[in-house]
């Protein structure tokens, strides 16, 4: 062979190779983009997802908040004797509750999510008579920092 036609030979072929070169960057270009929407995407309806989620939780507690609301004016207009009265008929019974035995032997009914709210029994805390103070420093405590502020000076 020539040195003339093997020169043409090898720039053809160089030729061939630098524009599949560009084709492949150009298609990695391609690849790399439709890699970035997709991602994009996937944010996006993970957001969605996650705003539906916290849009629901905020639906329920503000149904909650208005039965609560219901609930704190029909107390609010009851009398206090009627109050007293309602307390009396369903006292709480905290020993059954921490036992773990039911009032009634009917199985509960399962607990659906709906907007009505469920009815609460109403308590009332009476105001303590004694004064609620901070609890006091044990004598031990208090000489031994003593005993500490007479070494600094030493």
């Amino acid at each position: 062979m020539s040195t003339s036609k093997e020169l043409e030979e090898l720039q053809n072929r160089k030729a061939g190779l630098e524009e599949e070169s560009h084709s492949l960057k150009d298609r990695q270009v391609n690849l790399d983009e439709r890699v970035k929407v997709l991602e994009e995407r996937i944010a996006i309806e993970e957001l969605k997802n996650g705003n539906k989620a916290t849009q629901d939780s905020i639906s329920q507690l503000e149904s909650k908040i208005s039965g609560l609301e219901q609930r704190l004016k029909e107390v609010s207009q009851m009398p206090d004797a009627q109050l007293h009265e309602q307390t009396e008929l369903n006292p709480p019974d905290s020993s059954q509750e921490a036992q773990g035995t039911p009032e009634t032997s009917e199985t509960p009914e399962p607990k659906t999510v709906d907007s009505e709210e469920p009815e609460d029994e109403v308590f009332i805390a009476a105001p303590s008579e004694e004064p609620i103070t901070a609890p006091q420093e044990a004598p031990s405590e208090s000489k031994k920092s003593h005993d500490k502020k007479k070494r600094k000076f030493f």
